[in-house]
């Protein structure tokens, strides 16, 4: 990343900021709002909206203000295709300020006119099924000739067994008790009973704040089953209705809709162009704009402003302080190997612009791990297969491009370990083709593969407190560096103590090697703390927890050593093979999600912890 300064007449600022919002490759920076040393005086060197502070500021909110009701009005209509608009916004403001509100009313009304309406098919449907039920029990013929109906609304659904025991109190149990959901938590009931009763009932209903549910009087007239015939007749009227509101609003979004989508972005970029301008400097008869570019970009840029202006405009890149790494811009550039593996870095913080890029570490450590962990060469060619045809099939979609090629490098990584550990569908390999393990026989070899695995994390950790020493180194933090060397130091030198143990190194370095970490130890209580023991513990903790490295591609030999075993112990060819297949199936599913889970908690909890700083910003440039 670069720090630039542009310099050019105050009367050019306009078409260069114009320039620079259309090639997208400048991020002005807000922090360097003013200019150092003897030019820094107030009255010659200011912000560039200092004579029209009150105006721009006004503009400012007349512009977000618009933008919200025209989002507003967007809310309201349907998605619909439309057309693109060529249609000059400044000249049509006046218009649309008028024109947004009428339209915006207009839509608001038909909405609410259409929520209406639909609240009444509700009510149609909910009638209609309380009738129907009427209409089949007065059919019934036991019905009792005095038979009443109370219709009421339950706002509490809880409390349906208090109603339902004080009416069996005052009917003496004969009553019936019928209950539909109603919207918004509450419930339509139906009481049938007896005349005699329906008065005490109702009373009763009414001191306990149960509302009777009236029928709508444009109907009581009717017969019951007129009633039901009208309200379908209603309701088949209301979706017509809707219907029709719904052609109103699209009609209303497809003729007017190009133009407000072109005004919103005509908004944006006059908001950006505000915001933009707010953080340039000016003199009586120059502007300054200063900001962060990628460094390749700056020779292109200092070309097309020569281009576009001559000498006019000057572009000077500066000299970088150490404040300038708190605030400076962070952009992710990688080769096109590691470019893929940013799917998983950009789960991460922004690191900080002192930090490390986590894509590259992740590109080269995330295929080994998942390689040793599922280990098996006939697992990883089917996984090369998908990956080719996932990456040729999604050519056009990125994430699924970029999750295919490094689904192809963790599969080569796969074939490559399931050739060491001759592995190839489980024994099939050994069984059909006499493959044997150039490495380490994972089913049978449980210590060699743990010490292997271990191995594999004591590279990671040290290589991440390394690079966290440099981290720290950079920023000036010696003591924290000096811990994590330390911390390096008695980590090698616990493992060789423990080499000497097993005779892998002579017994006679077990003591000087001990001496070693107990001189170190005082030094590592100076530079880290009271709490350093506990972040060494930590650290060693971390390295353990790449045992399950050999755990879970233990489980995964298992798995398919049992599928082979089952398939031979079945007595029928084809039922074995499909037994087989369904459960290597099952295995490579398991294979593919496990690695990856774990692979990645490596990553992000035992390796980048001890380097990575987030706190960065990203880089955005200006643009349109």
């Amino acid at each position: 990343m670069s720090k630039v300064e542009i310099v050019g007449p105050k009367d050019l600022l306009r078409d260069v900021v114009a320039l620079l919002q259309q090639l997208k490759v400048i991020q002005i920076d807000p922090e360097e709002s003013e200019l150092e040393g003897e030019d820094a005086v107030e009255e010659k060197v200011r912000p560039f909206l200092h004579d029209e502070r009150e105006r721009s500021l006004f503009e400012r909110l007349f512009l977000e203000d618009l933008r919200r009701r025209i989002d507003d009005l967007f809310a309201s209509l349907p998605d619909v295709p439309v057309r693109t608009s060529y249609i000059e916004p400044q000249v049509i403001l006046d218009t649309i300020l008028v024109t947004v509100d009428k339209h915006l009313r207009t839509a608001r009304t038909l909405t609410e006119r259409k929520r209406s309406m639909q609240s009444e098919i509700e009510e149609c449907v909910r009638f209609a099924s309380f009738l129907g039920t009427l209409d089949s029990l007065f059919k019934q013929p036991h019905t009792p000739p005095n038979l009443d109906v109370i219709m009421l609304t339950i706002k509490d659904q809880t409390a349906v067994e208090h109603i339902r025991s004080t009416i069996a109190k005052l009917t003496d149990g004969k009553f019936k008790l019928f209950t539909v959901p109603a919207g918004r938590g509450t419930l339509a009931g139906m009481i049938t009973l007896e005349k005699d009763a329906s008065v005490a009932v109702s009373a009763a209903l009414t001191q306990e704040h149960v509302p009777e549910l009236a029928l709508p009087p444009s109907f009581e007239a009717l017969p019951l089953s007129g009633k039901i015939t009208y309200l379908e007749r209603q309701g088949l009227e209301l979706s017509r209705q809707i219907e029709a509101v719904d052609r109103e609003l699209g009609d209303l979004g497809r003729r007017w809709g190009p133009i407000y989508r072109r005004v919103r972005e005509w908004i944006d970029e006059r908001i950006t162009l505000l915001t933009a301008t707010a953080s340039i400097l000016q003199t009586r008869m120059c502007f300054f704009i200063r900001g962060w570019m990628i460094s390749d970009d700056v020779a292109r840029l200092r070309a097309q402003l020569d281009v576009s202006f001559g000498m006019q405009v000057v572009l000077e890149e500066k000299h970088m302080r150490e404040k300038d790494l708190e605030h400076a811009p962070v952009v992710l550039l990688n080769r096109p190997y590691f470019r893929p593996f940013e799917i998983f870095g950009r789960l991460l913080p922004v690191p900080a612009y002192s930090s490390f890029d986590p894509t590259p570490f992740i590109g080269i450590f995330f295929p080994v791990f998942f390689g040793m962990i599922l280990g098996d060469a006939g697992y990883g060619v089917l996984l090369v297969m998908l990956a080719l045809y996932l990456r040729r099939r999604y050519a056009k979609k990125r994430e699924v491009a970029d999750a295919s090629q490094v689904l192809l490098a963790s599969s080569l990584y796969t074939v490559i370990f399931g050739v060491l550990y001759g592995e190839f569908f489980g024994d099939l390999g050994t069984t059909l083709f006499g493959m044997e393990p150039l490495l380490i026989e994972r089913r049978t070899s449980v210590i060699p593969m743990m010490v292997f695995a271990l191995s594999a994390g004591v590279v990671h950790i040290v290589l991440g407190l390394l690079l966290g020493a440099i981290t720290a180194f950079r920023r000036k933090v010696r003591r924290e560096g000096f811990a994590k060397l330390l911390n390096i130091l008695i980590i090698l030198c616990m493992i060789a103590v423990f080499a000497t143990f097993f005779g892998y190194l002579p017994g006679l370095l077990s003591r000087p090697i001990i001496m070693v970490i107990l001189i170190a130890t005082p030094f590592l209580l100076f530079s880290g703390g009271l709490l350093a023991p506990l972040e060494l513990l930590k650290n060693i903790g971390n390295i353990i927890s790449y045992v399950r490295i050999m755990a879970i591609g233990l489980t995964s030999v298992l798995l398919a050593f049992v599928a082979n075993q089952m398939a031979g112990a079945t007595g029928d060819i084809v039922l074995g093979v499909m037994a087989a297949a369904l459960l290597h199936l099952l295995n490579i599913v398991l294979g593919v999600f496990s690695p990856t889970i774990h692979a990645l908690r490596l990553h992000y909890v035992e390796f980048f912890s001890k380097f990575i700083e987030s706190g960065g910003k990203k880089f955005d440039p200006m643009h349109k």
